[in-house]
């Protein structure tokens, strides 16, 4: 099949570059989220209203960072798995919460539409619990790699019905 989520790591391609092409991917779909949010935080974000538990802005990048590539290289350890239909599953869910993951910066940020940005995290977060679970079947240390980001999200997931509810 011609889509690389189906493709079994071969011995004669590095599995490095693998791990380049997946945290390429993901910090992709990063930096273009940062186009939305940058172009908003100093404007429109500064205007609305926030919890007290708002972390400063500054925190933001660092932990997206960490998150980011958490993910990538989990993905990148399912992926070595033998194929099956079953990882094929797996890494299909990785970019279905990935795109869920840009979708939330473009209507938060880039569309500026709170409510609507609040049903994406919810259905964000249903989607990393779901490829959670599906990673621990294949590595406890890819399943583990995407609880950090499970506990972002759902913090993120109050933080963003907060300001929808105080906006």
């Amino acid at each position: 099949m011609g889509n690389s989520i189906y493709l079994s790591p071969s011995p004669q391609k590095p599995q490095w570059l693998a791990l380049a092409g997946f945290l390429a991917a993901t910090f992709l779909v990063a930096g273009v989220s940062a186009l939305f949010t940058a172009q908003s935080i100093p404007t429109w974000y500064a205007t609305l209203s926030k919890p007290s538990f708002n972390p400063p802005n500054s925190i933001f990048g660092p932990v997206w960072t960490l998150l980011y590539g958490l993910m990538a290289i989990a993905a990148w350890l399912i992926w070595k798995r033998p194929a099956s239909a079953l990882r094929s599953r797996a890494l299909l869910l990785f970019w279905a919460q990935l795109a869920l993951n840009f979708a939330w910066s473009l209507i938060f940020f880039g569309q500026r539409q709170i409510g609507w940005a609040l049903i994406d995290i919810l259905m964000l977060w249903l989607a990393i619990v779901l490829t959670c679970i599906m990673f621990f079947r294949f590595s406890k240390p890819a399943g583990s790699m995407f609880l950090p980001y499970l506990a972002w999200v759902s913090f993120a997931s109050v933080l963003n019905y907060e300001i929808w509810r105080l906006n």
